[in-house]
């Protein structure tokens, strides 16, 4: 389970001295708890739900660089990034920009999409399909530029 991994990890961080590793993961513990406790959750995080947050917040680290940067705290960016990297090592490994266009292609034959108006209907089978595996924004653009053609 993935919440277990966490805490074990957690201690493997402390041996190693490994302050970034390890302050990501307090982090990411910290959030699986909050999620574990809130209402209706009855005391339980799946390995889904777990994915779902550590997914949430290397995109939130990914923003945050991204702002870092714009404002010349190069600093405090590769802060934000070094953390994502910790978290992406938990998240399953991202399609290539390739991989990523064949599986969308697939995915508009399936829906029988012919054009911009079937977005909707593409984004909501796509983003099923392809959850983890690709980022949203990513899932999005191509779509737009295939169902463009």
């Amino acid at each position: 389970m993935l919440f277990d991994q966490i805490s074990n990890d957690i201690k493997e961080a402390m041996k190693a001295k490994d302050k970034v590793r390890l302050e990501t993961l307090r982090n990411v513990k910290k959030v699986f708890l909050e999620a574990k406790t809130a209402p209706g959750a009855n005391d339980t995080l799946t390995d889904e739900t777990a994915l779902k947050l550590i997914q949430k917040l290397a995109k939130q680290g990914r923003d945050a660089a991204e702002i870092y940067q714009t404002q010349g705290r190069e600093d405090l960016a590769a802060d934000e990034l070094a953390q994502v990297t910790v978290l992406e090592g938990y998240m399953p490994k991202q399609l290539a920009p390739e991989e990523l266009e064949q599986a969308l292609r697939e995915i508009i034959a399936s829906v029988g999409a012919s054009g911009p108006q079937d977005m909707g209907r593409v984004m909501g089978t796509a983003t099923k399909q392809l959850a983890g595996k690709a980022e949203g924004r990513a899932i999005s653009a191509k779509v737009k530029e295939l169902l463009a053609q």
